[in-house]
């Protein structure tokens, strides 16, 4: 498990979203630039096999359901030959069966754009408000009070931060890391803010 605690290499509110272009479940690539329709983005760097990820799965599902002006975008990064369960196929499965109903479900498998936003864990998520056609950081942290994957949340905090982006409000609430299994990177991929 790990939850990393420094400002060292974290976005900051109000920065802009990293680019990226990556390929869907769907076989489709996406950018940025395929979610500006939408008032909000919450992009979460997940995966299929980590006990603490697939405990969201529900819940990312129901937020991603329930928000017509939110894109939920799912991208694993985790290195696939190591870790088997986390490959593209599985994670075709997983929205083939309706485990994963996420706007998209993308892979990173150079584990740049993982990189490029600071993720440090499955999940770690980014929600980001639509202003004027540029995605800006409005939160970055946990998705519910449930740090265990067999705890029942009482809290489901980023409902709130949602509803409040979509409102055109500010999260005042602040930030709280994500717990999780650590991303899976590939052997020299780890990146410089594990030594800060």
């Amino acid at each position: 498990m790990v939850s990393l605690d420094t400002d060292d290499y974290r976005l900051e509110r109000g920065d802009e979203a990293p680019a990226f272009e990556l390929t869907g479940t769907d076989g489709r690539d996406y950018t940025l630039d395929d979610f500006g329709d939408f008032e909000a983005l919450l992009v979460v760097f997940t995966c299929n096999h980590c006990p603490y990820a697939k405990a969201k799965m529900d819940e990312l599902n129901y937020l991603a359901e329930t928000h017509d002006d939110l894109a939920v975008v799912g991208i694993n990064p985790n290195d696939a030959e190591e870790y088997p369960d986390d490959s593209f196929e599985r994670m075709q499965e997983l929205v083939e069966d309706g485990t994963v109903a996420y706007d998209a479900y993308l892979r990173d498998g150079s584990q740049e754009i993982a990189a490029a936003y600071g993720a440090v864990c499955t999940p770690d998520p980014f929600l980001f408000g639509n202003e004027d056609g540029t995605f800006r950081l409005a939160y970055h942290g946990r998705i519910d009070d449930a740090l265990n994957p067999d705890d029942e949340p009482t809290d489901y905090e980023m409902r709130e931060h949602v509803e409040a982006v979509l409102s055109g409000e500010d999260v005042d609430a602040e930030d709280k890391p994500s717990r999780g299994c650590s991303i899976k990177w590939t052997d020299g991929n780890e990146p410089d803010y594990f030594e800060a």
